[in-house]
């Protein structure tokens, strides 16, 4: 049984591989981490996800899934509190049930006490900045950065008009205040 040797791909892209390898490949069950922090646990064969293997996302969330030549066969994602993604049925925020997962299983508040995001007291976002799911977004830099404000991508011009038009933005100033004239 070989460890896997760090090469130079490997080297270059940032990624991490912990397992045995056959002809200079990775094999067996091994676990391979990318440069983004997500990380697959599983099988590999021939230097593809092959077999049962997990994708394990820095936010939380997880993919489950059966591999063949690295593309899922079939899969279940589960977000990071522990609702499973339904393709059919799906009640978890859509067009018709706004609750978060957190409502749903508690239930709804009372009037005038709302609840913002599925986190409880929701993050406390950067002044200008929107929270875009996967962190916090600056629409004068348009760069996302995850929420321990480490750079995640730059914005492309889809992604900024559904930023602006979807998500929770930062507040200005203690409701009930006004600038000054």
């Amino acid at each position: 049984m070989a460890t896997a040797p760090r090469s130079a791909a490997m080297e270059v892209t940032g990624s991490r591989y912990c397992g045995r390898t056959e002809r200079g490949r990775m094999e067996g069950w091994g676990s391979y981490t990318l440069p983004t922090g997500t990380e697959y646990r599983g099988e590999l064969r021939d230097g593809t996800f092959h077999g049962q293997g997990a994708l394990l996302f820095p936010g939380g969330g997880t993919y489950r899934a059966l591999w063949q030549r690295g593309v899922p066969a079939e899969g279940r994602f589960t977000f990071a509190d522990g609702l499973e993604y339904a393709a059919e049925k799906w009640r978890y925020c859509d067009g018709y049930d706004r609750r978060f997962c957190s409502e749903i299983c508690a239930g709804l508040r009372a009037a005038g006490n709302s609840q913002l995001t599925n986190l409880d007291p929701p993050r406390k976002i950067p002044e200008g900045c929107y929270d875009c799911g996967d962190g916090f977004y600056n629409p004068k830099t348009r760069i996302v950065v995850d929420y321990k404000l480490r750079f995640l991508r730059n914005a492309d011009d889809e992604e900024h008009e559904w930023i602006i038009q979807t998500c929770r933005k930062a507040e200005e100033g203690a409701l009930g205040q006004r600038a000054s004239p």
